[in-house]
């Protein structure tokens, strides 16, 4: 977990929570119209949203791997 997760208050988000609000956080930089300091705010927000989402990923892909690991022991032996 990043500082930049903890200083988002991100860190804690599963995964469709971090990704819906990450959908959101894109249609609002795409809509323009925020000022700059609006827009970086913003994609920090984003920055650490797109994080936690890997993070949730890449615990869900050691877990699939793991699966398949112990179904392919089981049917070697």
């Amino acid at each position: 977990m990043s500082g930049q997760e903890k200083q988002d208050g991100v860190a804690d988000l599963d995964y469709e929570t971090a990704r819906n609000e990450l959908v959101e956080v894109v249609r609002k930089l795409e809509a323009g119209g925020l000022s700059l300091e609006d827009s970086l705010v913003l994609w920090e927000r984003g920055e650490a949203l797109a994080a936690v989402c890997e993070r949730h990923l890449a615990g869900a892909r050691t877990r699939v791997e793991s699966a398949l690991a112990a179904v392919e022991s089981v049917v070697k032996s």
